[in-house]
């Protein structure tokens, strides 16, 4: 499971207006309506696309992307946005994005990638293209199309517009609103961007605040490197899955919102099988639960995907060296 800033549930909430029960959306997705607006409160990605879609089934949401998108501003990202704005070029803002995009979501990847044209400003999201992620695609396009006009000292506008998913039944507002061809159905979610309006110096650039901001985020990013990563959710997802049986791989794949090839490929990266990771997860599991002296061995056999005590048992023996009961017993003390 993934994660995005609060901050954007909230805005897509108020850009639906008076035809939605926005304390209603908000309280569902676990946010107080009253609250402030907290960017650093974080709230699981499917959470955010469901609400999206129960905004969808109550208004044409075609455009709400676009409204969200043009009302964000540069200071609502925190540091995150000062350092955007202190750069001394857009290229320079594209590119703290690329680098501390994490901050703010753990679903999204940018990157910027020459181009004949120019420079595409990439956004990579894993998982099924779920209908709520569709919109939140195109409201971080939106966004940042937003953000490089506030800081940019002429208009700007891409040179095209790239969505990977296929076009709503109108796309005026897209074209409008961007200001420049939008192809849907294309192979990236990226704005093209030309050399020129990259190479333009921000109205507010300025390096020294830059190489301060600069600073304060990469203290940032380093603490949430020490925040739950790919492997500690997927064990999350297999232990929860364990009570139905064996899981596989594909299953908990598509529950944290990637392909399976994908899933493979992040694993791997992180010197991990599949197969390793659920054992492992039924490892730790079964020594948690063995603590619970209110479940029963069989209880905890079930828990941990086994279908009988018996086979509980041998795995339990192989992977610590004895058997549950005497570990259970060792636990207690005398």
């Amino acid at each position: 499971m993934g994660y995005v800033t609060s901050l954007f549930l909230r805005k897509m909430v108020a850009a639906a207006g008076p035809d939605v029960d926005a304390s209603a959306l908000l309280t569902e997705a676990g946010l107080g309506p009253d609250d402030p607006w907290d960017p650093q409160h974080m709230v699981p990605d499917t959470r955010y696309y469901t609400l999206l879609e129960s905004i969808a089934a109550k208004i044409d949401a075609t455009d709400l992307p676009l409204r969200v998108g043009a009302s964000m501003r540069c200071d609502e990202y925190g540091a995150l946005g000062l350092a955007w704005k202190a750069a001394p070029t857009l290229h320079g803002s594209m590119s703290r994005v690329e680098r501390y995009a994490r901050l703010w979501t753990s679903v999204v990847e940018y990157e910027l990638r020459d181009d004949p044209r120019g420079v595409l400003f990439i956004l990579h999201r894993d998982g099924p293209r779920r209908l709520g992620m569709r919109l939140s695609n195109e409201a971080t396009l939106a966004s940042a199309v937003s953000i490089a006009r506030q800081v940019c000292p002429v208009p700007f506008a891409p040179l095209e517009v790239q969505i990977k998913h296929s076009a709503p039944p109108e796309t005026t507002h897209h074209e409008t609103y961007f200001g420049c061809p939008v192809r849907f159905e294309a192979d990236l979610d990226a704005l093209l961007v030309s050399p020129e309006a990259l190479a333009q110096p921000n109205i507010l650039g300025d390096e020294g605040i830059s190489r301060y901001l600069v600073s304060h985020l990469d203290r940032e990013l380093s603490e949430v490197a020490t925040e739950p990563t790919l492997l500690v959710e997927a064990k999350d997802a297999i232990a929860q899955a364990l009570s139905e049986g064996t899981p596989k791989m594909a299953d908990i794949a598509r529950s944290l919102g990637y392909s399976a090839r994908s899933f493979h490929r992040r694993l791997s990266e992180h010197g991990m099988s599949f197969q390793t990771l659920a054992e492992d997860t039924r490892r730790d599991l079964a020594k948690g639960l063995l603590r619970d002296d209110a479940l029963s061995l069989a209880e905890i056999a079930f828990l941990t995907g086994f279908a009988e005590q018996s086979s509980f048992t041998r795995a339990f023996k192989r992977w610590v060296g004895t058997t549950p009961a005497t570990y259970r017993r060792d636990r207690q003390g005398p």
